[in-house]
């Protein structure tokens, strides 16, 4: 099973940055990215609102989907039109991708005002909506938000960091939860988990995000060179961490259903939300970083 994970991942990813590669030539207004957003949108909702249809909770796929493309492409619109300035064209894009995510709030609210029928039926359907929409509608947008986050040129520089720390982090916990796994991490939530494999995580994504920063930035940029080691170094043992939580956190999900996998897609990785799952919750924190780091250093 580690083998062919590690087989999937070797082909998963060259695919992944052989699209970044067209959408880079493509422009500012990332449209092969765009057009990847919302084909995660369409599947992700799917495996959500099914796995989440226990109990009372009987979440709408068509209106999580709706919602979740709203979020994305409300993002997308300053960038699209090509509006002067890329940091206003950003700061409008964030401002309209809240804005986009509270009117999704109220269309929860308003429907499951239209359709109430007795007490006890409604609030766990909204509750799961709200849950859907801002899991893959609000934090997907976001962790696309990391192509245009230092600027036009930012190109996939930044993005790339956070899908190499996070996935290096995964086969990192993984690798060393297999070899050296003894003691449990949070054996009631995810009984796979172990302290070897959460070390593994973070030395996987800080050895990824180095190696990421140490050889990439100059193909971006020609006035682009490597940060300090211990920046990049950092920059991946915080994704890593975060990135291990959220995994945890769509453990929690699945477990509270009684789900072992989010979906059957892919062989030894479940569906798309357990590929998602620690870029999806690590999205927010990278943004961050990039905006408060040295993660490139510019010669002049």
């Amino acid at each position: 099973m580690l083998g062919w994970r590690l087989l999937v991942s070797a082909i998963l990813i060259p695919l992944l940055f052989g699209l970044f590669y067209l959408d880079q030539r493509a422009g500012v207004g990332a449209p092969y990215l765009l057009g990847l957003c919302c084909l995660l949108v369409l599947r992700g909702s799917w495996e959500l609102t099914h796995l989440l249809k226990v109990r009372k909770l009987a979440p709408s796929y068509p209106m999580v989907c709706i919602l979740s493309l709203l979020i994305c492409i409300m993002a997308w619109i300053p960038f699209l039109t090509s509006l002067d300035g890329q940091i206003h064209s950003q700061t409008l894009s964030l401002a309209l991708m809240a804005v986009a995510f509270a009117v999704s709030i109220l269309m929860i609210f308003l429907k499951g005002a239209i359709q109430f029928q007795e007490p006890g039926q409604s609030m766990e359907t909204i509750g799961a909506e709200i849950l859907s929409v801002s899991y893959l509608g609000f934090l997907l947008a976001m962790l696309a938000e990391l192509r245009w986050v230092i600027g036009p040129e930012t190109g996939y520089i930044a993005l790339g960091s956070l899908i190499i720390s996070a996935k290096m982090g995964d086969i990192g916990g993984y690798t060393f939860g297999r070899l050296w796994g003894k003691q449990k991490l949070v054996p009631r939530l995810s009984p796979g988990k172990t302290w070897a494999g959460g070390y593994g995580a973070l030395f996987g994504a800080a050895l990824g995000s180095f190696l990421w920063f140490q050889f990439t930035p100059a193909l971006f940029h020609s006035n682009w060179s490597a940060p300090a080691w211990y920046w990049s170094i950092l920059f991946g043992a915080v994704i890593g961490l975060v990135g291990l939580v959220g995994d945890l956190c769509e453990s929690l999900i699945k477990r509270d259903v009684g789900k072992k996998d989010s979906a059957e897609l892919l062989p030894g990785f479940g569906g798309l939300l357990d590929l998602l799952d620690s870029p999806l919750y690590a999205g927010p924190v990278a943004f961050l970083m990039w905006k408060l780091l040295p993660l490139i250093t510019v010669s002049s």
